[in-house]
This record gives C-alpha cells, structure tokens and sequence, in this order.
C-alpha cells in the first residue's frame, strides 16, 4: 500500500496532522502504538485537569462556611474520582478516533518507525501483535511526542516510587505525598493531594517552583501551597531513595536524602522531572537531533527532506496546543512538497504560545518574563493586583496579579497573571500580541464589568501611569 503521507503518532501533533493532511487531499494514514490522543488525553493534560477540578471542589467546599453555606467536611472516593477521570478521558479519545474516521485517515494499530528512504518516497514498518507489516508513502510526519525523563537516582524503582502516568490511577489518598520537581506536573499534582488529605512536600533543585514561570507569580504558588500545609524544599536535589521500616501493619515508608542533607518521609513518592522526546519512531533514516530532540526549521521540516517532526518531538515548545499548530503548518508544507496545495510552504508561528499553571489560584504567561525583557530595552510594568478587581473578590478569589511588560514605545512583551481565570485571560493577550496591538491600544479597549479579564486592560494602563483605579505612579 502506498500514501501520500504517513504520520506515526496519534497524539495531539499526530492526529491534527493526520486530520489537516486528509482535508487537504492527501491519502493519509496514521500509525499508533498506544490509545489515540497521546500523552495529553490518556496521560497529561486531560486527565490531570479532570483531577484538578475535583480537587478545586474541595477546597470551594471548605471554604463554603464563609458565604453562609454550612457543610461537613468533605470525604473524597478515590475509585469515584477515578472512574470520573476516566470516563472523561475515554468521551475525548473515542472523539479523536471518530473525527480521524470521518475525515478518512486510515489508522494502523502498531509501533510504527521509519525504515528506509525510497523514490520517490519512504518505507514504514509497523510492529504489532499479528506481526510486522510495510508501507511506502511520499511524505512522513513523526509526531512520537514524549515520555517521562528518568535521573540516574538509586531507589526510583522502589515500589510506591511513581511516575506522573502511575499517580493518574492511584485510588488512595498517601498520607504523605513526596512529589520530586517543582514544576507544571508536580505543582499541579501536589495541590490535588493536597486537596484530598495528603500532606505534600516538594523537592525541586532549582531556586524557585516553576522556575519557568515569572519569579511573581511562582512566589505566590508557592507562599499558597506553603499555608495550605506543604513543605518545599529549594535549591537542592535528590540522592537517593530508601525503604524504612515503618513497624506494625503499615507499609514501609519512604526515605529520601535531599543534596543538602536532609531526610524526608513519604508513603508514596511523585517523580516528575519533565519530559523527554520519544525518538523511538526513528529507524533507518535518521534525522539530525541535538540533546536528544529532532531538530526542525520554521517549516517543521526536519534535515531528511521530505520527513517532519512537529511537537515535542522537537523540543521547541512542549505544548499541546504549540503542537496542534506546528502539525498543520507540517500537514500542510507535506502537501505543498506534494503539489496538492498551489501555494508557499508556510512557517510556525511559535513568538506567543501561551503557558498555563492549571494551580488554583492558576499562573499564566506569554511572551517575556520581566528579566528577559530588561536585557533587550527599557521597560514599563503594569500590575494590577486582584485584590482591586470587583469580580475576584466577589467570587472569593483576591490572590493574585495581571502584569504586563511593555517597550519602551508601549509594544507588548509579555503578559503573567497569576489568580482567577488566568488560563481562559492569557488567550486574549496571546492574541492581542500575535496582531501587534500596544499597551497603548489595550488600555483604551473597553472590558466588562465586573470581570476579572479587565484587570489585563489596567494593567497596561497602569504601565502607562494612567490606570483609575490605582493610585497615581510617583
């Protein structure tokens, strides 16, 4: 069987590759080893957010006392909250395997790798349990995404030591919850078990969680998880990990010695250090990689013409949404080689690609943190606190800050927010940057109100001094 083009992958590159290629008129087909969706639906994004909402609901429901609401304590169902997780993250990925169905890409059930070049063309040899198969096609699209990144610690295959995939299906509550890294992943899965019952505590090597993120905002997430009863250790690493007797019927307890001396107990121990490109998609025709990533230009195109790696197999940005746009900028440059589509190959658009905390309160950003932006050119910031905007104090959520950093001229270098509603708010600044609009032009665009969105708008008043409803910059 021959195709005009072959995605291996079914994650969020793969599909929309797959999707976008056969709309463009390319017979496709899509290799996949696992369920469809990826990473994102089975094992990430999906759902970790199904569990961050049920978390939410008990931290809402301890806090509902304070509007007049008398409740009992909560009491969380581990197999329930499971189930629920599930059952959502089975309606998304039936969903993927219909719209691939109705868009008329064939999906091939197997471990699939890039044999060898051909003319015009490539060979995939696809692994399954009935055996091994090969196809040829024109044009190939490796979207292996990624899997978790493993330290070379001594104890990280002890039982109850877990991956950021293993804790997804934990259907009880640790009483104490080591969680090894500080950033996205661990921040987001400490305050479930938070929530839930678990005492947390955080190792992370770096000075600060989410050392990614703007210093502001990763201080408030974690002075936050500080009062809510976590312990976070910064500036140290992992040594190793031990097992400690913990006497009577109880389980052993685990012990980690921390770089800087310190021993902390846990009954389970949460590893997520980040992530790593799949390769394994890679045979007989090898594209270049730098540290472990397919190296790409702006077109997706990797250094074997004709073959391209959009997502995180590339390393650029390891988002699902940054992979949605990079897989149809590569679908639609494979039908262009083609000759399908009578136009120019098209570049990624990768300047203003969102980043979201899905904490709560959650932490946002696009474009520049403040440091960054320091070293290319004067600055003025704007902040506006939450604690001043009428929705976020009606709806009991005060924490938290919209801060826009802006040029010298007033052009938008980058926007974090910290506190209600960040993940839904940073979209609008993503887009207002991406069409070049000036905190000039922001401040002047009228909000509703009350909305916690219009804090964005007097944030970039505030950088340009004129917000009314802060006091006047001295």
């Amino acid at each position: 069987m021959e195709y005009d083009i072959a995605v291996i992958g079914g994650g969020p590159a793969g599909y929309v590759a797959a999707i976008k290629a056969a709309r463009l008129g390319a017979k496709t087909v899509l290799v996949e080893k696992d369920e469809l969706g990826g990473t994102c639906l089975n094992r990430g994004c999906i759902p970790t957010k199904t569990l961050l909402k049920t978390a939410e609901l008990v931290h809402e429901i301890a806090e509902a006392p304070k509007r007049g609401i008398k409740t009992g304590p909560a009491e969380v169902d581990m197999a329930e909250v499971i189930k629920e997780k599930n059952r959502v993250v089975k309606k998304l990925t039936t969903g993927v395997g219909s719209l691939l169905k109705s868009n008329n890409v064939e999906v091939i059930k197997g471990a699939g790798k890039l044999a060898v070049a051909g003319t015009p063309g490539f060979s995939v040899a696809v692994s399954a349990s009935g055996g091994e198969s090969v196809f040829s096609a024109k044009k190939v699209i490796l979207a292996g995404g990624s899997m978790t990144a493993k330290l070379p610690i001594p104890g990280l295959d002890l039982s109850g030591v877990l991956g950021s995939t293993e804790i997804l299906d934990l259907t009880e509550i640790p009483p104490r919850l080591a969680v090894i890294g500080g950033g996205v992943i661990g921040v987001e899965m400490a305050m479930v078990f938070q929530a839930f019952g678990s005492k947390v505590t955080i190792v992370e090597a770096m000075p600060e969680i989410l050392p990614l993120m703007d210093k502001e905002a990763s201080s408030l997430i974690h002075s936050i998880l500080v009062k809510r009863g976590a312990d976070i250790h910064t500036g140290t690493g992992l040594q190793k990990i031990e097992k400690k007797d913990s006497g009577g019927n109880r389980s052993p307890a685990l012990e980690l010695f921390l770089a800087d001396g310190k021993i902390v107990e846990a009954d389970k121990v949460l590893v997520s250090i980040g992530r790593t490109a799949d390769l394994s998609s890679i045979g007989g025709v090898a594209p270049r990689t730098d540290k472990g990533k397919v190296v790409v230009n702006d077109f997706m195109e990797s250094s074997v013409p004709g073959v391209f790696a959009p997502g995180d197999i590339n390393g650029k940005k390891m988002l699902a949404h940054a992979a949605f746009n990079m897989a149809e900028t590569a679908a639609f440059n494979a039908a262009v080689q083609l000759g399908i589509v009578r136009e120019n190959m098209k570049k990624a658009e990768l300047d203003y690609v969102p980043q979201v905390v899905y904490s709560f309160p959650e932490a946002a950003s696009v474009g520049l943190t403040q440091a960054e932006a320091e070293k290319k050119e004067p600055v003025r910031i704007g902040k506006f606190p939450l604690a001043a905007n009428g929705r976020a104090l009606a709806v009991g959520n005060p924490e938290g800050f919209v801060k826009v950093v802006a040029g010298k001229y007033g052009r938008i270098l980058g926007v974090h927010i910290a506190g209600q509603g960040a993940s839904e708010i940073i979209n609008e600044a993503a887009a207002l940057m991406a069409m070049e609009i000036t905190a000039h032009e922001l401040a002047d665009i009228i909000h509703g109100h009350p909305t916690v969105s219009e804090a964005l708008m007097e944030a970039a008043a505030d950088a340009l001094g004129r917000s009314m409803h802060l006091p006047p910059k001295k």
